[in-house]
């Protein structure tokens, strides 16, 4: 399922050329996770584009999703009156992604939707989520991972708000629900637990827990969903946020040790669930906690350019820079923030585009070219998130 070459082209200053005019688009195992390390590789880095580098045009942020879904999106029969899909796991074509790879990549089309309005994509989002009521049905209670399931409900809450489908909402809610039931405690102070075994609080489910918890709170008028919101992020802050750096911790063990230090997708969903607090109780400190996690992400965890760190350590890495800069854009436009944080989201934009593959599609390390034989489809939404969140703002 190829399509013609999409060929990587850099004007002399060093900004990309908008492609659309010569690319025809056709129509786990989860492991802990340790502290992120810098990579190394850095210090190997070609063709540095400015931090004060343009990002790429709005019409090579909807190609970028074109470019995707020609590579990894299969619709496989009808379901109902409508369709259903999937994202193949790699460019192999030899499976579905996994549960929670699928929803973050449902996640990474609805960005590219809320800044397109392209009907083509709106489609696909209605048809992906029926591929995963029909994998998974509506409850996922089998399934014990806590944040996996945050992460289906905070798909499946986000495209309601494009179709206002009460099934999509229905299936938010009952998955949230059923989490908070089973994994919200006193033990620590408070907080969810990653899985049912409850041996460690995680930000990876507790952070999207509080987004998730203030889109059904606007979604169903219910104010305890706003309420569990600001729990969550009040004992996150208790225990994972160190309030002198910005950095969030990414897990606490049983015993009230920290046991995983911070990576992109931590510090974006922190990011985000201080934006819709602060919108809710701007009265707090929330918008500072969430521009000074913003600052660690930039200054600390980035390479000396502004460049976002390589995550490779498990497969469940790759794409954890998608998550930052769904929820980090956001922030920017949120809390009109454009002039301390743009030129630096716009740098990494330029950077992944310009070091895409001949099919358009960019793998996690932003700083020299994608191959054309090995992408896999969790990978390669970050740069498309990146390229469709600087367009919020």
């Amino acid at each position: 399922m190829k399509i013609p070459h999409c060929v990587k082209s850099l004007s002399p200053g060093g900004y990309v050329v908008p492609l659309f005019f010569i690319l025809v688009v056709i129509g786990c195992q989860k492991k802990a996770i340790n502290a992120s390390p810098q990579s190394s590789l850095y210090n190997k880095k070609a063709d540095i584009i400015t931090a004060n580098a343009v990002q790429p045009v709005k019409s090579e942020a909807l190609l970028a999703m074109q470019c995707y879904n020609n590579a990894f999106y299969h619709q496989y029969g009808t379901y109902g009156p409508s369709y259903k899909a999937y994202y193949y796991s790699d460019v192999t074509q030899s499976g579905r992604m996994d549960f929670w790879r699928q929803a973050e990549a449902i996640e990474t089309l609805i960005d590219a939707y809320t800044i397109s309005n392209d009907t083509d994509l709106k489609n696909k989002m209605v048809y992906l989520y029926n591929g995963m009521r029909d994998a998974y049905g509506l409850l996922w209670s089998s399934n014990s991972y806590n944040d996996d399931v945050i992460w289906g409900a905070l798909m499946c809450i986000r495209a309601f708000q494009i179709t206002n489908d009460g099934g999509m909402k229905d299936m938010a809610k009952n998955n949230f629900d059923m989490v908070w039931s089973r994994a919200w405690d006193t033990n620590l102070g408070g907080g969810l637990w990653w899985t049912t075994t409850n041996n460690t609080k995680n930000a990876c489910v507790n952070a999207p827990a509080a987004i998730c918890a203030m889109y059904l709170y606007q979604a169903t008028g219910d104010a305890s969903y706003k309420t569990k919101a600001q729990q969550i992020v009040d004992w996150m802050v208790s225990k994972l946020y160190d309030a002198s750096t910005g950095e969030v911790k990414g897990a606490m063990n049983a015993a009230g040790a920290i046991t995983e230090g911070a990576r992109t997708y931590t510090q974006g969903t922190f990011i985000g669930a201080c934006s819709l607090l602060h919108i809710a109780y701007p009265g707090g400190n929330y918008k500072n906690m969430g521009a000074k996690a913003m600052d660690y992400t930039k200054n600390v965890m980035c390479n000396p350019d502004g460049l976002l760190p390589d995550e490779y350590d498990t497969d469940d890495c790759q794409g954890f820079k998608a998550i930052f800069a769904r929820w980090a854009c956001r922030f920017v436009h949120d809390q009109s923030y454009q002039s301390t944080y743009a030129a630096w989201l716009n740098y990494n934009a330029a950077q992944a585009w310009g070091y895409r593959n001949s099919n358009g599609l960019m793998w996690g390390q932003w700083w020299h070219r994608t191959p054309d034989n090995y992408v896999n489809s969790f990978e390669t939404t970050c740069g498309i998130a990146m390229m469709n969140g600087v367009w919020l703002f």
